[in-house]
């Protein structure tokens, strides 16, 4: 048992000055291999030269030679315990300079060599085979040696020399199992050390007579300590406690794994009381039978604080209250008893010295200290970790505490009903530990007023009810791993600097939080299931205008929970724009958005002229439709003239004495409006059934034919019958040139024609009238159905 707790304290020491070391490598190159529990029976090959730290502990290495470490300049951290080394050269270190720190501990190892030697820092070699105790004279050299750890099973005094100029730290001293038949009690005298920690061998009985009391020690610590069989003292363990008021210095002792009687425990009590020693701490102590009801006298001691952890005992009932007063009424400031299944203590006899008790991991009850008013001078109170239910109780045991600052009683089962009466604390209490229990958003009405420091983080709290009594002293609270859904308002604690909220439910914390908190200086709130909607938009926009020293744990503890798509996005990558969340400004950009397209549009129907189109549109579907009711050989017989003639009335004297003679001649039949509209319908429905009994269109197009609406609204008719019959039926002629800019803006089609199509020009020279009239009349050569019958 003894070999596993030192063990344990070991690894602790080497992780600590590892840790020490990589802190203080921290700006310079740093290389560490770790190839522990890998199964080794030789130092590998391929290690780095970079290596300046490396662990091969608890593998099966039997050797080091100098060749495995050679190339390993930087190595200033060596761990090689816990494997199977039986002998050891320190000479195979002489080309690491730099080597600091070296652990041989828990190997096999029974003799060393050294020279020549390393001047190291540390060098452990508890834990091993050793006769005599492996100091070479070569270790005087080491002038910067802190900690030394030793192992023998003889201990000689002209060994100790060897290192008495030196002066250590810290020295580990582990016994073999045969220690003790030849012994030298004096073998430590010279040794020159501020801790020594010895490791006597497990024995049946303690019954060694080394004198540990060395006179430049400030602490002591001895471990493994049997004295069960002598109820009236165990002498020998007696005797090395009443050497220890030699030493003026000591001020620290140690007792690990003991194992006595009850009386010879309170007897370690009464003798270390009377000694220089001011910390005393005994841990692991297994006790049996009953105490005797002896005096303890509390006189003349120089002790400042007692502390005893895990205490079991093998008797089924004792005088409890004995031992309890004996603990109650000590005379010092600080006091431990944890881990030891107390189930009470009492109220102290009279007014207490106690600044400090630690009561934790105990059974203690609601009745703990109930009325008593001997510690109006304690400060610190610590019941973590007992049987506490009630709050109201606890509240009752602290008003008569005047001095009370600190409160830990987290992990119990407190609970608190608002209706069990007023909740009245010592005034005086500032730092208030009550996580870990089930209590519920009630018990902020149960808060001390001056708190400063609030700790409620796992328990059953769903909201921070308002109205709650202001603590406005309140700088420091802690609220996470409950189920709160929202941010606290500030309002009631005016003066919060630090909030730590995380693993909560808050899935969407309002944006105004560090507007009601600005002293806020530090806020953790991550781990909770944000959804990352509109609403968290301006939460995550306030973040980002804080510090990040201000956001612990920003950004990686700070994620989307919902909806799916966004699940584990970081908040810092989440964004949404203003428009898709701001609803009166969505609306506004649609309003304006559709106002400036129906401008647009009501622009574009004015500048194309849309509703001349529409109009002839609708007057063209109407006939259409009327003609696709008479019967298909009625429909045959529609197709009545050779060519429709389009022309401005400012050129019918053209048509009529050129055109008209020149056509007609060639029995070529025209459709003129004058003489072929029919009386009643309406002008439009006149032009369109012209057109349609046409086979031909022709346009007379002169700088008139342009400023002529119905001109205008002919060729629309006739270009739209090319469309829908699928034919070419239009034919140009360019009686006079037509510039560009003389065109209206709405005659599209008739530019786009006159740009596209070929037309033909009327020649001013009569000898080119002829060639003029061949091509109109052939563009016209159709026989009709009628001329067909003749």
């Amino acid at each position: 048992m003894m070999r596993t707790n030192s063990s344990i304290f070991h690894f602790a020491i080497i992780f600590m000055l590892i840790f020490e070391s990589r802190t203080q490598l921290s700006d310079e190159s740093e290389f560490l291999v770790n190839r522990s529990k890998t199964g080794l029976f030789h130092v590998p090959k391929d290690l780095s030269l970079k290596t300046t730290i490396l662990d091969i502990s608890q593998n099966y290495i039997s050797e080091l030679h100098t060749s495995d470490i050679l190339s390993l300049s930087k190595l200033r951290i060596l761990v090689v315990s816990h494997n199977r080394i039986q002998y050891l050269d320190i000479s195979v270190f002489k080309f690491n300079q730099e080597l600091e720190y070296l652990d041989l501990s828990h190997n096999e190892l029974g003799k060393i060599s050294c020279h020549p030697t390393v001047n190291l820092k540390h060098l452990d070699l508890s834990f091993n085979a050793f006769d005599h105790l492996p100091i070479c004279k070569e270790f005087v050299n080491m002038s910067q040696l802190e900690f030394l750890g030793l192992s023998a099973t003889r201990l000689q005094k002209s060994s100790v020399l060897l290192i008495a100029p030196l002066h250590i730290n810290k020295v580990l001293l582990v016994l073999g199992d045969t220690y003790g038949e030849k012994e030298d009690p004096e073998s430590l005298h010279n040794l020159n050390t501020e801790s020594l920690h010895v490791v006597f061998p497990r024995r049946k009985e303690f019954s060694f007579t080394l004198d540990v009391s060395v006179s430049t020690a400030v602490s002591l610590e001895l471990s493994n300590i049997k004295c069960v069989l002598d109820d009236n003292g165990c002498s020998y363990f007696q005797d090395i406690l009443s050497k220890l008021q030699k030493n003026s210095r000591l001020s620290n002792l140690t007792l690990n794994n003991i194992e006595t009687t009850w009386n010879f425990f309170i007897m370690i009590l009464q003798l270390v009381w009377h000694t220089s020693i001011e910390y005393f701490s005994i841990s692991n102590v297994k006790l049996q039978g009953k105490p005797d009801l002896r005096y303890f006298d509390y006189s003349n001691t120089s002790l400042k604080a007692l502390s005893i952890h895990h205490v079991v005992s093998d008797a089924f009932s004792l005088p409890q209250s004995y031992i309890y007063e004996i603990l109650s009424n000590m005379n010092i400031q600080n006091f431990t008893v944890s881990d030891t299944h107390m189930v009470h203590m009492v109220c102290p006899s009279q007014i207490s010295p106690f600044l400090y008790l630690d009561f934790s991991n105990n059974l203690l009850t609601d009745m703990v200290f109930k009325n008593c008013g001997n510690l109006v001078k304690l400060k610190t109170l610590n019941l973590q970790m007992n049987q506490l239910k009630e709050l109201v109780s606890i509240v009752n045991m602290t008003k008569k505490m005047k001095s009370l600052q600190q409160l830990d009683i987290s992990h119990n089962s407190l609970s608190y009903d608002e209706n069990e009466g007023n909740c009245i604390w010592t005034e005086s209490l500032l730092n208030l530990n009550m996580s870990s229990n089930i209590l519920t958003e009630s018990v902020f009405r149960c808060l001390p007023p001056k708190v400063r420091k609030l700790d409620l983080h796992n328990n059953r709290i769903r909201s921070i009810p308002k109205p709650i009594m202001k603590l406005e002293d309140l700088q420091e609270l802690n609220v996470a791993s409950n189920s709160l859904a929202h941010l606290p308002d500030c309002g009631t604690f005016s003066s919060l600097s630090v909030l730590i909220i995380d693993s909560n439910s808050i899935s969407n914390p309002s944006a105004d939080f560090f507007q009601s908190c600005q002293k806020i200086r530090s806020i953790r709130a991550g781990n909770n299931p944000f959804q990352c909607t509109c609403e968290l938009r301006e939460f995550v926009q306030s973040l980002g205008q804080v510090s990040r020293e201000v956001v612990e744990g920003w950004p990686d503890s700070y994620k989307c929970d919902y909806p799916e798509n966004y699940k584990g996005t970081l908040l810092k990558d989440f964004h949404m724009s203003q428009l898709s969340c701001n609803t009166t400004l969505l609306l506004v950009t649609i309003g304006v958005t559709m106002l400036v397209l129906t401008a647009t549009v009501t622009a574009l129907c004015i500048y194309l002229d849309l509703p001349w189109y529409l109009r002839m549109v609708c007057q063209w579907t109407q006939t259409r439709h009327r003609a696709r009711n008479i019967p298909l050989e009625e429909l045959q017989r529609t197709l009545q003239f050779h060519a429709f003639i389009s022309y401005s009335g400012h050129d019918s004297a053209w048509v009529k004495s050129e055109l008209l003679p020149n056509l007609e001649k060639e029995d070529i039949r025209i459709c003129l409006h004058e003489r072929s509209f029919v009386p009643g319908k309406s002008i439009v429905e006149n032009i369109i059934n012209c057109i349609e009994k046409s086979y031909k269109s022709i346009f007379v197009l002169s700088p008139n034919f342009v400023q002529s609406e119905w001109c205008h609204y002919e060729l629309y008719f006739a270009h739209h019958n090319l469309f829908h019959e699928g034919f070419d039926n239009l034919i140009l002629i360019l009686l006079e040139p037509i510039p560009q800019y003389s065109i209206p803006s709405n005659y599209h089609k008739l530019k786009n024609l006159m740009a596209q199509r070929t037309y033909l020009e009327w020649p001013k020279e009569k000898s080119k009238h002829g060639l003029f009239w061949a091509n109109l009349r052939a563009s016209i050569n159709i026989k009709l159905m009628e001329q067909a019958k003749k």
